[in-house]
């Protein structure tokens, strides 16, 4: 089997294309999250600590000379980036959560014994006869 078939047989599993639907919609629901963090979350939080705006947080390290730009630490953003990440992962657990409630209640129920087909039926009969057939003398 020659490389190109080989990559195509794995490009096509099941498990890839699941894989890549899920990092993108991935990507575009941390922009979602992002933007309700730092649309939504952030200013009410900055009003209540004083109006602070945690991206702007930083201490410099170096003031600015001539030419290259200040050395900053900012861990505004930092702040930022963790609210996020705790959301996005509040939102995973509730989604899990409930996944995991689905199969619960999904195993709770009962399951019918499976009705055997006309052809089961029709082999059963006639094992059955066998079995009558061979234990006369």
């Amino acid at each position: 089997m020659g490389v190109i078939s080989e990559f195509k047989a794995f490009a096509v599993k099941g498990n890839v294309v699941d894989m890549a639907v899920g990092i993108i919609i991935g990507a575009a629901f941390g922009k979602i999250v992002s933007s309700f963090v730092g649309d939504m979350v952030m200013p009410p939080i900055g009003l209540l600590v004083g109006g602070v705006d945690f991206s702007d947080l930083a201490v410099t390290l170096k003031a600015a000379e001539g030419d290259a730009p200040a050395v900053m630490l900012a861990y505004g953003k930092f702040i930022q980036t963790v609210i996020d990440f705790l959301i996005v992962a509040f939102a995973i657990f509730m989604g899990i959560k409930v996944i995991n409630r689905l199969k619960r209640e999904e195993a709770v129920a009962p399951t019918l014994p499976p009705v055997p087909s006309k052809e089961e039926e029709l082999l059963s009969e006639i094992r059955d006869l066998l079995k009558t057939q061979n234990n006369r003398p």
